[in-house]
């Protein structure tokens, strides 16, 4: 579950800084810049935001302190607490 909203979050963010945003159906604020992203969602109160390197990793980072790094449909996100979850193409977990 956890790596589900980490994934949408990462689908559905983009960059606070610029000029060109929108509220989604949901209420969801997105800006986009350059390859970065932040997203905000009124009604969790939570921010994310997202950054893209070479390799083609987005690494997305919660404003409550979770991680996540994507990348083809799989990823690891580490949670506030510490705990690990893993999407692979054949099996998904948490430990």
């Amino acid at each position: 579950m956890k790596i589900a909203i980490a994934l949408a979050c990462v689908l559905l963010a983009s960059n606070a800084y610029a000029a060109d945003c929108v509220t989604n159906a949901r209420g969801k604020v997105a800006c986009a810049d350059n390859g970065k992203a932040v997203g905000y969602n009124p009604n969790t109160g939570t921010a994310v935001k997202s950054t893209k390197n070479d390799a083609g990793v987005t690494t997305t980072q919660s404003s409550k302190g979770g991680t996540a790094k994507t990348k083809n449909g799989k990823g690891i996100y580490t949670s506030p607490s510490g705990t690990k979850c893993v999407k692979t193409a054949n099996n998904a977990g948490c430990k």
